[in-house]
């Protein structure tokens, strides 16, 4: 499964890179078109993890995994030989559909199989999409250089064959029978799952009726801001903003590569567990603003300091992705009923789709526009959400637990 991930993530680089020059040069479009197109799938994809979470209840994950892989293979192959916009947007959204299902399906599996491993086993995935993310930009690096029609073809197909081979990889694998992991997760101190003691209480309601669960997923989209301020803010406000060289940019997702890869293992073998993860929460926060105040300040300084104020943000931005990344999905998993877990987590899976659509907006129509300001704001924000979130999660896992919260101080 591992492989199947680098896999499918060195394809995706590949597509990252340059699906917006072939919409643009090989298929004609404009940038009004083109912004629709971005938008619509981004829709899409948020109806793909609830959808993939409420069928993996009903059919094993590894079916529904390989069914994705084959839809987007389907949809991406057809892109070549379409022109019309009306049928691009569909094939394009149905694309953004499958890869957000395969992903939440991806995570599925790995709660099931990896039982209490499945925080070393999350660490695992990151650095191998990583990897394989990093190597499909290079390989579209070559592609761009040559600049053809039929160069850009080839890396569309490039990325096709690799969800081929990723479905075929899927199918070699084994999922347990039934539902739910194959070893009940235990908690830091060695107990049993909180979440399971207190499931009795809250499976039948489901994740749309637990207001619990929805305030976690709510809190959750601003905890996966780093994304958006790595991927548009720092290019942006390097570009628009400061006398950085532009050619710095592409040492930020160097950054990000490198530091995933090498410290994503060591992270979450010191985070273990949900409560560990709810702390990780609050350090999301506190990286996060102090990353917002870097960018702040880059615009003040000569090029020299304004460099590494931005290179001092994007290690800040990757540092709080390894946060988010060992918090985020152990808290939706802990927080979560066991018997229904998989369509929980699927609702958990839309936190991640809606801040890649709005996370852009928000920095480009708000935070930029606000100047040194709005970054500030920004920072601030999202740590002061973070305690909140914190706190929440704490509560819900003494809930869940049977262990009343501790009462009021009298006056």
């Amino acid at each position: 499964m591992l492989l199947t991930q680098a896999l499918d993530r060195a394809g995706t680089g590949v597509w990252a890179a340059s699906s917006v020059l072939y919409f643009t040069f090989v298929v004609g479009l404009d940038a009004g078109r083109l912004g629709l197109l971005l938008g619509a799938a981004g829709v899409a994809g948020i109806a793909g993890s609830p959808l993939a979470g409420h069928l993996a209840d009903r059919f094993p994950v590894r079916t529904l995994l390989i069914g994705c892989h084959l839809i987007r293979l389907g949809a991406l192959s057809a892109l070549l030989a379409v022109t019309d916009f009306r049928v691009l947007l569909l094939l394009f959204a149905v694309t953004h559909l499958g890869d957000r299902g395969a992903k939440t399906l991806e995570m599925l599996f790995a709660t099931r199989v990896a039982g209490e491993r499945r925080a070393t086993y999350q660490a695992l995935s990151r650095s191998s999409a990583n990897a394989g993310y990093a190597l499909g930009a290079g390989l579209a690096a070559i592609g761009l250089a040559v600049g053809t029609r039929g160069a850009y073809q080839v890396l569309i197909l490039a990325n096709a064959l690799s969800f081929l081979v990723a479905a075929a990889l899927v199918w070699r694998t084994r999922e347990p029978r039934g539902h739910g992991p194959v070893a009940a997760a235990r908690s830091e101190g060695g107990g049993p799952d909180p979440v399971a003691a207190g499931e009795a209480g809250s499976a039948g309601r489901g994740p749309w009726r637990d207001r619990g669960y929805l305030r976690f997923v709510l809190l959750d989209i601003p905890m996966n801001l780093d994304d958006s301020i790595l991927g548009v803010g720092l290019p942006l406000w390097l570009v628009a903003h400061t006398t950085a060289p532009h050619a710095l940019i592409p040492a930020f997702l160097v950054i990000n590569t490198v530091l995933v890869v090498v410290l994503q293992l060591r992270v979450s073998a010191r985070v273990e567990g949900p409560r560990r993860a709810a702390d990780a929460v609050a350090l999301y926060g506190l990286m996060t603003l102090a990353c917002c105040a870097f960018l702040a300040a880059a615009p003040g300084g000569g090029v020299l300091a304004a460099s590494a104020a931005l290179l001092a943000a994007a290690v800040l931005a990757t540092a709080a992705e390894l946060m988010r990344s060992v918090s985020s999905w152990e808290l939706a998993v802990s927080l979560a009923p066991q018997r229904a877990r998989a369509s929980y987590l699927g609702v958990a899976g839309m936190a991640q789709s809606v801040q890649k659509s709005a996370g852009p907006l928000l920095l480009t129509g708000a935070v930029m526009v606000a100047g040194p300001a709005g970054w500030l704001a920004l920072g601030a924000g999202v740590a002061g959400l973070s305690l909140v979130q914190r706190r929440a999660s704490l509560r819900r896992l003494d809930l869940l637990a049977g262990t009343p919260a501790p009462a009021p101080a009298s006056a």
